[in-house]
């Protein structure tokens, strides 16, 4: 996606091209085959949903074919995990690829530790503070029992992106709120969870075995052989 002439333009495929996704079962195979694969064209050119995709089919509110809508549904799948994982922009990681993924981002540690060795914000920590075993909040929720607001804690958005961005956090479905009666109302809203709730802590912290350099340096390698016209700098950027 760009801005051309004032315009936000989409960049994706003729309904035609055999590369084109055309169900959301078809993307959730490709996050599987390529291990990541941002929401929105980057500097890679291939490397996103939007560029194998058809720009016309995006929020048209058919979830058989609007991709804005399968984020939704991978996300509430479960099989992927959904989140701003790439300059702080929204994408998809795979299972396989989550452990080296988590270990690089996260430094090879747990949040705690993160905490005790004051490599963490307070701001984060209210926010990760909130999710025991087995949590699920709505953002509004997070924001409004981390203190964020007016007269609390500023930089909700960023301190969340943050820890999206370090994988302590995922967007585990998007859902509507209910009123007093149980009737669900208004557009979905991200609700987060912890990728340890989805997957299991070992699967998760699988790779702590290695050096977090390692684990980059292999996530470089793996998506180097499949767009090889991307530099080093960029995977470096997006990694």
């Amino acid at each position: 996606m760009s801005i051309e002439n004032g315009e936000w333009i989409m960049h994706g495929l003729d309904p035609s091209d055999p590369r084109c996704l055309h169900r959301p079962e078809e993307l959730e195979a490709l996050v599987l085959e390529l291990g990541f694969l941002p929401l929105f064209a980057g500097k890679i050119p291939g490397f996103s949903v939007e560029e194998r995709t058809v720009a016309r089919d995006w929020w048209s509110e058919d979830p058989l074919r609007d991709p804005w809508l399968w984020r939704e549904i991978l996300a509430q799948g479960g099989n992927v995990v959904y989140g701003k994982f790439f300059g702080g922009r929204a994408g998809f990681v795979s299972p396989r690829w989550l452990p080296r993924f988590a270990n690089w981002r996260r430094d090879g540690y747990d949040f705690d530790a993160l905490w005790e060795d004051g490599k963490a914000s307070h701001r984060a920590k209210k926010v990760m503070d909130l999710f025991g075993d087995g949590q699920e909040l709505f953002s509004f929720e997070i924001r409004r029992q981390a203190g964020f607001g007016k007269e609390g804690e500023k930089n909700f958005e960023g301190t969340v992106t943050g820890l999206m961005m370090q994988t302590y956090l995922v967007i585990r479905a998007f859902r509507q709120r209910r009123n007093r009666f149980g009737e669900p109302y208004g557009w979905p809203i991200a609700v987060y969870t912890r990728p340890e709730e989805l997957w299991g802590y070992e699967a998760v912290s699988a790779a702590y075995e290695e050096a977090p350099e390692e684990s980059r340096e292999a996530i470089i390698e793996h998506l180097s052989t499949l767009f090889p016209v991307a530099t080093e700098k960029q995977w470096k950027e997006l990694i």
